[in-house]
């Protein structure tokens, strides 16, 4: 017995020394190994007789169940310091003095939208915001579009399961929403335009399932196709700050105008080639779509013109792919610091 218990202090001094776990393997193997300590012990059981091998095989047992605790608080010891060794390896100290990799800049698009808006607010526009997830009525029937019409086979849509909701197609259901709460207040004039994301079942270099689109209203007496390209010319322009930018109008078909027109625009890339571009969809808001927002026709007429913020951001910026746009790649994001 006596030799057990300096075999155990032996063992609680080896243990409190390792600081390693190779360390501490050693140790063990030292102690409860194939030629250990405490193994040894063991064996020599076999030399005893009977009723002696029972006690002294159950004092080592008692021994060797004790280095077995010493061994494992040893390994949560080291484990432990292993892990606050690291810890304060990788520790950051918050009252250094930042570090400035660069400046951030916005988003090309969010550059694009924000030129547009002070663009139309030098004229007396408006910006007006709606909801992404749309009612089907608001996103169709509501613009000419009823359940049956054909017009709808024009949009992929996201149907939101179990709802009669779609992620909206364009933001035309802002020019609806708007056109309702105001006519209950103070009726036309409206100017406003509506930026923001859309969603459509399509994706390649010049399409994405969301992209953005913004759109334009304007209705008041007398406001005709003239108004129109007026305004769409002037936006350009100032846009692109090209003043020798024209439009051109090509009659399209569009249930929520009538009539309706495809907006090209006159482009010349840097080799000096003319071109003309689709930039969008307008016309004349149909008299439905006016009665749908609470405006009489008979008093009223208005334009409504949708393009895509996108597309107007890649010929500003001279991108040639959409997706560009959505990958986070901060070598594009810094050239528009």
């Amino acid at each position: 017995m006596s030799s057990l218990e300096q075999i155990l202090m032996d063992a609680r001094l080896s243990m409190s020394k390792a600081s390693s776990l190779p360390e501490l393997e050693q140790a063990k193997a030292r102690f409860l190994g194939k030629n250990g300590i405490v193994t040894a012990q063991l064996k020599g059981l076999s030399l005893l007789d009977v009723e002696a091998r029972k006690l002294a095989g159950a004092a080592v047992n008692r021994c060797k169940a004790e280095i077995e605790l010493l061994v494992e608080s040893a390994k949560e010891r080291i484990a432990e310091a292993d892990l606050q060794a690291k810890l304060a390896e990788e520790s950051i100290d918050v009252t250094l003095p930042g570090r400035n990799p660069g400046m951030g800049s916005l988003h090309p698009v969010s550059l694009a939208l924000e030129r547009i808006e002070k663009l139309f607010a030098s004229v007396g526009f408006s910006v007006a915001d709606g909801p992404e997830i749309e009612t089907d009525e608001n996103n169709f029937a509501m613009l000419n579009m009823p359940v049956d019409h054909p017009a709808r086979s024009m949009q992929d849509t996201f149907y939101l399961k179990g709802t009669s909701n779609v992620l909206r197609t364009h933001t035309s259901p802002v020019q609806i929403r708007y056109m309702q709460e105001h006519s209950k207040k103070c009726g036309p004039p409206y100017r406003i335009i509506c930026p923001g994301r859309v969603y459509r079942c399509d994706h390649d270099a010049t399409h994405s399932p969301m992209f953005h689109q913004i759109e334009g209203l304007w209705v008041d007496t007398g406001i005709s196709l003239a108004d129109l390209k007026a305004t769409l010319t002037q936006l350009f322009r100032m846009f692109f700050e090209r003043e020798s930018i024209n439009i051109r109008f090509r009659p399209s078909y569009f249930p929520f105008v009538e009539p309706g027109v495809e907006v090209d625009m006159e482009w010349e890339s840097k080799g000096g080639k003319v071109k003309w571009l689709e930039i969008g969809g307008a016309g004349v808001v149909h008299p439905q779509v006016l009665r749908n927002g609470g405006v009489d026709p008979e008093r009223y007429s208005g334009f409504a013109f949708g393009m895509g913020l996108d597309r107007l951001a890649m010929l500003k910026y001279g991108v040639n792919d959409l997706r560009l746009f959505f990958e986070n790649d901060m070598r594009f994001l810094r050239q528009f610091t």
